[in-house]
C-alpha cells in the first residue's frame, strides 16, 4: 500500500501559485525604477507563467511597466538551496503624455529553495534596457505537497 501511495504522488504534477514582491529597476538611457508586484502560476514542476507589474519612476517621471514571461525551472522542488530559471516574453512602460513602449522580454533568475513557501529570488534581463529584480516570493503549493 504504502509503495502504491508514493508511486500516486510521484505521478501527480506540482502545481503552485506564487505572489513576489520587491524593487526592480530597468536600466538604459532612461532609468526606470520601481516597486514590483509579481503574480504567477506554474501548471507543472517545469515551468511558469509570470506577470510582474510595476510602478515607479522613468526619468523622473511617474511611469508603469508591466511584463508577461513563461519561464523554464531548474531545480523548481529543491526545498534548500538555489533554482534557476530563465524565461522569455513581453514587456510594456507607460508614462503619462508620452506613448507607450512595447519590448522582448529575456531573463535569468535564480530563487532559494523554491520548493518551500517561500523564499527571496533575483532576476536579471533585457527588456528595453538592462532589467535588475530581486525580492521576496511566496508560493502556494497543493496540500499534498507537505
Amino acid at each position: 500500500m504504502f509503495l502504491v501511495s508514493v508511486l500516486a504522488s510521484q505521478s501527480q504534477q506540482l502545481t503552485a501559485t506564487e505572489l513576489s514582491l520587491g524593487p526592480a529597476a530597468v536600466i538604459a538611457h532612461r532609468t526606470f525604477a520601481a516597486a514590483e508586484l509579481g503574480l504567477a502560476r506554474r501548471p507543472n514542476g517545469d515551468s511558469r507563467v509570470a506577470l510582474a507589474l510595476a510602478g515607479g519612476t522613468l526619468d523622473g517621471r511617474p511611469a508603469a511597466r508591466a511584463q508577461l514571461t513563461l519561464q523554464l525551472l531548474v531545480n523548481s522542488t529543491a526545498r534548500k538551496g538555489p533554482g534557476f530559471y530563465a524565461g522569455v516574453g513581453g514587456a510594456v512602460t507607460a508614462r503619462r503624455h508620452a506613448p507607450g513602449q512595447g519590448f522582448l522580454a529575456v531573463l535569468l533568475g535564480c530563487e532559494v529553495a523554491p520548493g518551500r513557501r517561500q523564499g527571496l529570488y533575483v532576476e536579471l534581463g533585457f527588456a528595453g534596457g538592462v532589467r535588475v529584480a530581486a525580492g521576496w516570493r511566496r508560493r502556494w503549493f497543493p496540500p499534498w505537497w507537505s
